[in-house]
């Protein structure tokens, strides 16, 4: 359970730089606009040029890289398995050694490199989101931009509030399993081993996480009551947002990067 730890999706870090003064539509349509530059190129040269720009990203929004990297070791097994379902299920290119009936081809190798630097390139964008956005921006950014969408029934607040609740609750639950993994182990319980039984080891931590994520839900909602919640309906903003002109700017070189990752397939 020492991997929970290192997720950082969900939690906010204030270092005041130009990247968290930005406008949260701006920071919401650039990620939206980069995750589709991703999926649209199928170069492994511009994926390189993209890492690059988020390592300038995260350099302009003094963000400690060791926090950034940390996020991806719960997703370890994940890329472990991409990078395995093409080593050995790819048959075309150039066999480069058999593992009895297994055949490792160079097509292979190149798909699982590439698609694991994909999904890697994805999560750090997700993950810049949250650490450079606070709460209170996301319900207000999600809303604004669902706005528009409000005449045909769409319910912007209420989604951007679930939104901003879940994310919130993530280091909530990640605490809350570090705290009930602590009391298992203080009455005995191990949790090391092979595989198999480690995922047995955490069945009893499952139950009592579950009920603690619905008392904490219930909890909420009695609040939200008492406070007369109605949600988005006549309710205003006590800080507005607006476009200024670091926000443009960031939108037109996303924009290029998109265009870019279009044309350079």
């Amino acid at each position: 359970m020492a991997f929970l730890r290192d997720i950082t999706l969900g939690q906010y870090l204030a270092t005041g730089s130009p990247v968290h003064r930005l406008d949260p539509r701006t920071k919401f349509l650039s990620v939206f606009l980069l995750m589709l530059a991703v999926l649209v190129s199928h170069e492994f040269l511009f994926y390189a040029v993209l890492s690059g720009f988020l390592a300038a990203v995260i350099l302009l929004a003094r963000l400690p890289a060791r926090l950034v990297l940390r996020n991806f070791r719960p997703f370890f097994w994940l890329i472990l398995l991409t990078v395995c379902l093409h080593i050995f299920f790819t048959r075309t290119g150039t066999v480069l050694f058999s593992l009895g009936a297994v055949q490792v081809t160079s097509e292979g190798v190149a798909k699982g490199a590439f698609f694991s630097y994909r999904l890697l390139i994805l999560i750090a964008t997700a993950t810049l989101l949250t650490l450079t956005t606070s709460p209170m921006e996301l319900v207000d950014g999600i809303e604004r931009l669902l706005k528009p969408f409000q005449r045909i029934r769409v319910p912007a607040h209420e989604l951007a509030m679930m939104t901003s609740i879940a994310l919130r609750f993530i280091p909530t639950l990640i605490e809350e399993a570090e705290r009930l993994r602590k009391a298992q182990l203080a009455r005995g319980a191990s949790f090391s081993g092979g595989p198999l039984k480690r995922i047995k080891n955490l069945l009893p931590l499952v139950v009592p996480l579950f009920v603690s994520a619905f008392h904490r839900a219930d909890q909420l909602a009695v609040a939200m009551e008492s406070r007369c919640y109605q949600g988005g309906e006549g309710r205003t903003s006590f800080k507005e947002l607006k476009l200024h002109k670091p926000d443009l700017f960031s939108l037109s070189v996303i924009l290029l990067l998109l265009v870019t990752g279009a044309v350079w397939r």
